[in-house]
């Protein structure tokens, strides 16, 4: 039923909390699984990330105490170090709940949802697994939603999960 898994992520607790369901239907599948970050690119450079090699809770949100938001004047993130930490970090989460997976890492810039899309259509997936950060109200009508946006425009289905409320 589905043989290629589409895992975006961002470092966050919803898309960590995404991982185990990614292995587990990996296993079950036999699936391979692409795990994929993207780079925002937007002005301000909300949802820039890299929170996977931050212990900073506010890299999330692209914006650091010191520097103010990461990626306006193009001093984001080394692509290739980004790359390099997701595919350990990426590894870890889903192999925690599976041992043999066969998994593909990509870094891409761009606005994260068309991105996600994109990747999913010409990585031919079967299903797209991400997590939410379950916002709701003011925070979610400024911010968005990548994962909403993702589920309205998907040709393939799409799972969402919702981190740990506790987390």
């Amino acid at each position: 039923m589905y043989d290629r898994i589409l895992y975006p992520t961002d470092g966050s607790a919803g898309s960590e909390a995404a991982a185990a369901h990614v292995g587990a239907l990996a296993s079950q599948f036999g699936a391979s699984v692409d795990v994929l970050h993207v780079i925002d690119t937007r002005e301000g450079g909300l949802g820039l990330s890299g929170a996977f090699l931050d212990d900073d809770p506010q890299a999330m949100s692209g914006r650091s105490p010191d520097e103010g938001y990461i990626g306006r004047h193009g001093d984001g993130p080394d692509p290739e170090a980004v790359e390099a930490g997701l595919t350990d970090h990426a590894e870890a989460l889903i192999q925690a709940s599976t041992d043999e997976v066969d998994l593909t890492t990509a870094v891409e810039s761009g606005t994260p949802h068309s991105v996600i899309l994109r990747y999913a259509d010409e990585a031919d997936a079967d299903l797209v697994v991400m997590g939410t950060h379950g916002r709701t109200g003011v925070e979610r009508y400024l911010l968005g939603s990548v994962a909403e946006k993702v589920v309205r425009l998907s040709d393939v289905p799409v799972m969402t999960v919702r981190a740990d409320e506790d987390a």
